[in-house]
């Protein structure tokens, strides 16, 4: 039912990878929910995908490890919608949001330097600082 789902540029999962079961969905609905099983829910098993390299899986374990499971699996669940085809779409589509986020690389760091009006105002509001502080402690008596 599902095609190979483009996560970024050289990766794509087969839809062959991801479990799909259904279930009876809570909330609004009436009788309609008593009766079909819209709830969707997507599995997709890190450790076992041969789509994913050891780096990616690493990576996605890292990023999403409270949504995995100690099998491995992570799961994606919708049951918002009133029609089974409709959390389908939207459970595959935040599965591919997921992924790309956490497959997403983080910008290196580059280290810069303070300026020197910048370094002027930090020491000068800690010279303010220090002057409040001091003026704060007991008073010196006048010498005679």
């Amino acid at each position: 039912m599902t095609q190979d789902l483009s996560i970024r540029p050289g990766l794509a999962i087969p839809g062959e990878e991801l479990t799909f079961t259904t279930s009876r969905s809570s909330g609004p609905g009436g009788q309609h929910v008593n009766k079909t099983s819209t709830r969707v829910t997507l599995a997709f098993s890190i450790e076992r995908s041969p789509s994913l390299s050891s780096y990616q899986k690493a990576l996605l374990k890292e990023r999403l490890g409270s949504r995995i499971n100690a099998e491995g699996i992570l799961r994606v669940v919708a049951g918002r919608q009133r029609s089974q085809l409709a959390n389908h779409h939207a459970a595959v589509a935040r599965f591919v949001q997921l992924l790309q986020d956490a497959l997403q690389e983080e910008p290196e760091r580059v280290a810069t330097k303070p300026t020197a009006a910048a370094r002027e105002r930090r020491l000068s509001s800690k010279r303010r600082r220090a002057r409040v502080k001091r003026e704060r402690g007991p008073a010196s008596l006048p010498e005679d």
